[in-house]
């Protein structure tokens, strides 16, 4: 599952469309862009529960093994719950098993505090690990539409810029006129020029993200 669509199939095929494309054990781009839309989340959960980042891709790696031999082996039941709930709980045990290994053999994780890690994950409940999930998913949402709008969209590379800078880093917005040549109201007119793409982007790629009913 090594294929890397483009960025803008991400956000106009629904998961249900790609779970019916994957009937088909050989259509490597649908296996790829399945890969390429649940394995950084799956990372950034792993990472929120105490994994180190080399743990963390083991765990995406993992997890998403796991579905493609569940699902090409008629596990999965689509009636029975969605996709990223059961992708989610796959991604809990099996980081719940690294840090278990860990704490066992005595390599510090984060902070060096092993025991600290485990229970983390074993502490998680439900509700946590789905705001987890969530929040992870909307990082991962977020900048692949920043990178859309970079690649397809008429909007120039130095309205993102100033847009990146004073809308998500903070930058004081003098600040950025003066980084980027423009003028304060310039930086402005940029910020909401974008919000406005950007937040319909988002919306998007959430809905197809999320649709797998």
């Amino acid at each position: 599952m090594s294929t890397n669509p483009p960025t803008s199939s991400l956000s106009t095929r629904t998961t249900t469309r790609l779970l019916d494309a994957l009937k088909d054990h050989s259509n490597e781009p649908a296996w790829g862009q399945m890969d390429a839309r649940y394995r950084p989340v799956v990372a950034g959960l792993a990472r929120r529960l105490g994994a180190t980042s080399a743990e963390a891709e083991e765990v995406a790696q993992q997890t998403l093994a796991e579905f493609v031999q569940a699902y090409r082996l008629g596990r999965y039941d689509r009636g029975k719950g969605r996709l990223s709930s059961w992708i989610l709980g796959i991604a809990r045990n099996t980081t719940l098993g690294l840090v278990r290994k860990r704490r066992r053999e005595g390599v510090g994780g984060l902070g060096g505090d092993v025991a600290g890690d485990a229970s983390i994950v074993d502490a998680a409940d439900e509700a946590t690990l789905r705001r987890v999930w969530t929040d992870e998913r909307d990082r991962v949402i977020l900048l692949r539409a920043l990178g859309t709008l970079r690649d397809e969209s008429a909007i120039d590379d130095r309205t993102l810029t100033a847009f990146e800078l004073v809308a998500l880093r903070g930058v004081p917005a003098a600040e950025v006129a003066a980084q980027c040549g423009m003028s304060v109201d310039q930086v402005y007119v940029a910020r909401s020029r974008v919000t406005k793409s950007l937040r319909a982007k988002v919306q998007q790629m959430t809905d197809a993200f999320e649709e797998d009913a």
